[in-house]
Formats: C-alpha cells, structure tokens, sequence
C-alpha cells in the first residue's frame, strides 16, 4: 500500500501546483508575459491568513477569503504599476521587472514578519481517512486540496468558456488589437486576469502551509518555480494542461523522492521536463502557433 500513500501525496501536491500554474497560464495565455512575483503572491496570501487566524481568531474560511481578497488588489496594483506601463516593452524589460517585484516583496515579508519560520494552523476541519485496515491514509488537508483543485478547474473553465468576461480574455489572449477594435477593454481584461490568478494564489499558499505547515518569506519561492514547470510542462496557456502538468509534476517529485533520492527529486522533476520539451516543445496540450511574417 506504499505506492498508493505515494500516489495520493504526489496527487495533493501536483493539486497545489496545478492551483498555482492556472495562475501563470492565465496570465501568459491572455497577456503573453510570465509574471515571475507569482510566488511570492502564495507567500503574502499565507501570512495573512495565518495572521488573520493567529491573531484575529478568525474562523479559517473567513481568513481565506480574506486571503483573497488582499491578494486580488495586491495582484491588480503589481499590475497596473508594475506591469501595464511595460505593455508594449519588450519581454526581457518585463521579465527584469517581474524579478523585481518578487525581490520587492520577499523583502516586505521579510521586515514586516522576519524570518524565523511560523507553525501554520491547518484549515481543515475535518482529520484523516484510513483505508485497507490503515494500510492507507488520507489526510484531510490532501482530500480538501484535490478537491479544491477540481472544483477551481471547473469553475474557471466554466468561466472562461460561457461568461461574457470569460469570452474577452479569449478574445484578448488571441489578438489584443482585434478585440480592442471591437470595443473589449484590454487594460481592464488583463488587470481581471491578475486578479483571479492571485486569488488562486492565496488558496494554494493556504493549502501549502497546511500542508507543509513552515511558513516563512521565501516559502513561494520553489513551489512557484515548480508551478511555472508545471506550466510549461502541460502546455502552457492551456488551462486543462496547466492541471495536467501540475498533477504529474506532483506525482513524479514524490516517487522520485520516495524510490530515487529525495536530495535528486528536483532534479528529477527539472529533468523530466527537459525531455518533454525536447520531444514536444509546446507541452503535453500546447498548441502549435503558425505566425505570418
């Protein structure tokens, strides 16, 4: 039973990756830039939820939400200062920036809270399930994490696909021009899309930090590197791949540490990559993009 306690370890974690690649895959798919702070996103929704519960004793749900709801502005000021004055400079400007943002805020964190690591409370209300004559434990914090996974992924194709904002972003994502030209506001579009990718954040720096309850100013850092992988990995701007790629990033990193070395799982990780993007460079769902010159 070793292999399944693996298997669903290696599905909670790809779930928070998968949370958090949505995120990037939104923002690269409708505003064609990698918004590198993303990490450091997850960090600031999980200080404040973890503050909201420590200090304000409030009930874990509200500190969620209200976890998302400081991140979505935080995500809409990145970027309407950082980001939408760069709209027409070219990528490398915009990836120095993002670098920036995310040294600007890991440094907040780090003089407002310090770095001493912080027990993270766990939000889920309910305890472990034991299965096969306890052979096979689920712990509530890795049901709540796949199940939020599935529900976010439901929602946020449902969104994207029959809403009318949802039909903008596509709209934006496949030439911002045209969709100006037919009355789209592209500004307003693209500041929507870092709103809910940084909401998405907040819940997966929640459900990190009660997963994995250590909490300090770099704890986005890796987990966001890996999401962007993850990303890359399923394709890039394709929400479905996103899911995908996070899932599978998730399962190879904990049998890799489980049946290889735990010291060599990132690697790995980093490795397996490699070899998709060399026989499939868009990704396990990407899209090729025929360009006219």
């Amino acid at each position: 039973m070793n292999f399944l306690n693996f298997l669903v370890a290696g599905v909670s974690l790809g779930s928070i990756y998968a949370i958090i690649a949505l995120g990037y895959t939104m923002v690269y798919g409708i505003a064609k830039m990698l918004n590198f702070a993303h990490g450091d996103v997850i960090m600031i929704g999980a200080y404040v939820a973890f503050f909201s519960i420590n200090s304000q004793s409030l009930p874990p749900v509200v500190a969620v939400l209200l976890a998302m709801a400081i991140c979505t502005l935080l995500g809409v000021m990145i970027e309407y200062l950082a980001y939408r004055p760069l709209r027409n400079a070219t990528s490398l400007a915009v990836l120095i920036t993002a670098i920036g943002v995310s040294f600007f805020l890991q440094n907040f964190a780090l003089i407002r809270w310090g770095s001493s690591p912080k027990n993270f409370p766990t939000v889920v209300p309910f305890g472990k399930i034991t299965l096969f004559g306890g052979d096979l434990i689920i712990s509530g914090e890795a049901i709540t994490t796949i199940l939020t996974c599935l529900l976010v992924m439901v929602l946020l194709t449902t969104f994207t696909q029959k809403t009318k904002m949802g039909k903008a972003m596509r709209a934006v994502s496949e030439d911002k021009a045209a969709a100006q030209l037919m009355g789209i506001n592209v500004n307003y579009t693209i500041s929507i899309t870092f709103a809910i990718g940084s909401a998405l954040a907040a819940i997966a720096g929640v459900l990190l930090c009660s997963m994995y309850p250590l909490l300090n100013p770099t704890t986005g850092a890796m987990p966001g590197i890996k999401a962007f992988t993850a990303a890359v990995f399923g394709g890039i701007g394709s929400i479905p791949g996103a899911m995908i790629g996070g899932i599978l990033l998730g399962i190879i990193e904990i049998f890799g540490k489980a049946y290889i070395s735990n010291q060599l799982s990132d690697a790995i990780v980093f490795a397996v990559l490699i070899v998709v993007l060399l026989v499939k460079p868009t990704g396990l769902m990407g899209k090729k993009i025929r360009v006219k010159v």
